[in-house]
């Protein structure tokens, strides 16, 4: 008798308290950061641990040859990193002037980051030795890992994209097909690749053997990343910004993130005074989409990187600024909305200590397995981050060599009377800045505790500008915004939409309410 993987029934989740935390999206990988903690470890190496093992037993979402980015509260003071790379500089402003798309494939790639970021994070705070951070996720790569359901549904829809692909076929479709749900899957050459970027404390990686590799593959098939953009590759420690809500102060990473979206939503929310209006009624719905395509719109716009960007991040968050756009939201009619990009490959996980360090960290290979192009004979799969370019020539996004492209991926961070107060993330594309949005109204309009708010469901704004509402919503409240506000309700609900949120919750007495998204296959572990 074959067992069936289906969910047919609701279940529900229970947070997890305890003065040592972690919540990831793979429960293997989970583990993995409290194993560090258990050794003496902080919550930096319980991070890295998690995002290390993530990109073996979560392939579908995130790889070796990711990007980063991190907030860390480290006991005194809040830390910025942004671990994205930058196109190859060799790129001149005519190459992608025909071009109608720069989805995936070898023009797609720009430099990876996220190994560069576990290296500067952990020398900077972490306490283990570096090479035992990746033991679980070397253990994994060369002696096996079950998959999980939802890792499964995702590897599995993402054949169609990736297929065409012959280093994507060998690396992630060994038996000609994706693993099923509970198969064995394993990887030595992940393994192999692992252990040389932990011997070399990453070098390896950007200046060896693996970054010969990489250039002279990417070389071979027409792309130009050179082993000198590698070697130049360095993440970039700035300062969080952030805005004022209800009686807390909302932290978002910088662009060349889109981060700020969710901040101008806020910001307008808080104008508008949505606590006037109970939870899930349709007047708070509206308001918070109307706010977030206010914010969506303002990103894609303005964001980019930031030595290319023509408004600053003060001005974008004036309060005059948000003032007007509040004033502009109609309770009773919804606004067009801009078109976006529904795809993405994301994984989101934070951590915490009894030392009262606290980690927000998202890694990203942007669209499920990137851009295809996996290195042979490493197990390095690369991001197709170029796709976050414009292939408008006037927009401050515009492609070009050695820029860094809008970035998706956000870590969220909550303060209160500058004190952290929570960590937290939703994975999925332009759905984090949405999904930020339904958490910290959720949570500190609202009053929800994070795993409710986690469980809630979820509005979505999608790529054609229409709404998608998940199963949970009172019908009621969907004919309203659809009948009587005018709201473009979609007909289909993408895969993934609604995104995996993992958040921690500092409580008054030092300890932690930790929680992880039933949407994904993972958990909140604690001791």
């Amino acid at each position: 008798m074959y067992l069936n993987w289906d969910f047919p029934y609701g279940s529900r989740r229970v947070p997890v308290f305890a003065r040592n935390v972690v919540a990831t999206s793979q429960p293997l990988a989970a583990q993995a950061g409290l194993h560090m903690l258990r050794d003496g470890g902080n919550a930096v190496d319980a991070a890295l641990a998690s995002a290390i093992a993530l990109t073996v037993v979560e392939p579908c979402s995130n790889g070796i040859g990711s990007d980063a980015f991190a907030m860390i509260w480290d006991g005194q003071q809040m830390h910025g990193l942004n671990g994205s790379g930058r196109s190859p500089a060799s790129w001149s402003p005519q190459k992608f002037k025909t071009a109608q798309s720069i989805s995936i494939g070898w023009d797609s790639v720009t430099v990876p980051g996220a190994v560069d970021t576990w290296t500067v994070l952990s020398e900077r705070f972490g306490r283990l030795p570096f090479a035992k951070l990746f033991e679980p996720a070397v253990h994994y790569a060369r002696h096996g890992f079950a998959v999980s359901p939802t890792v499964q549904c995702s590897w599995a829809s993402a054949l169609e994209t990736y297929a065409q692909f012959t280093g994507f076929r060998d690396a992630f479709m060994p038996a000609g097909r994706a693993p099923a749900v509970g198969e064995v899957f394993t990887h030595p050459e992940q393994a192999h690749t692992l252990t040389a970027i932990a011997k070399s404390r990453g070098r390896a990686f950007y200046e060896g053997d693996l970054a010969r590799k990489m250039a002279a593959y990417l070389n071979e098939n027409g792309c130009e990343l050179s082993l000198e953009d590698l070697a130049r590759h360095e993440s970039e420690w700035v300062n969080p910004i952030g805005i004022d809500y209800a009686d807390v102060r909302v932290l978002q990473m910088p662009p060349n993130g889109q981060g700020i979206a969710a901040l101008v939503a806020l910001g307008i929310l808080h104008k508008l005074n949505l606590s006037q209006y109970s939870v899930d009624s349709a007047d708070s719905v509206h308001l918070q989409i109307e706010a977030t395509k206010i914010g969506l719109r303002i990103a894609n716009a303005h964001v980019a990187d930031p030595a290319c960007m023509r408004t600053t991040v003060d001005e974008l968050l004036d309060d005059h600024r948000l003032t007007r756009y509040a004033e502009s939201v109609e309770l009773s009619r919804a606004a067009a909305a801009d078109r976006l990009s529904n795809s993405g490959g994301t994984v989101y996980l934070t951590t915490a200590d009894a030392g009262g360090m606290m980690v927000s960290f998202i890694q990203s290979n942007y669209w499920g397995f990137g851009s295809g192009i996996v290195v042979p004979g490493t197990g390095i799969s690369l991001q197709n981050r170029a796709a976050g370019f414009s292939l408008e020539a006037d927009h401050p996004n515009a492609a070009q060599g050695a820029k860094r492209p809008f970035h998706t991926i956000i870590p969220g961070f909550v303060l209160r009377d500058d004190a952290p107060l929570m960590s937290f993330g939703v994975m999925g594309a332009h759905m984090q800045a949405q999904g930020h949005v339904q958490m910290v109204t959720r949570i500190f309009t609202y009053g929800q505790n994070p795993q409710a708010a986690s469980d809630a469901p979820r509005w979505y704004i999608e790529e054609g500008g229409s709404v998608v509402f998940e199963q949970g919503f009172d019908a009621s409240v969907v004919r309203d915004l659809v009948a009587q506000r005018g709201h473009s309700l979609s007909t289909e609900t993408p895969q993934f939409a609604f995104g995996g949120a993992q958040l921690i919750y500092r409580l008054d007495d030092g300890s932690f309410c930790a929680a992880s998204d039933h949407r994904k296959d993972g958990q909140a572990v604690g001791y």
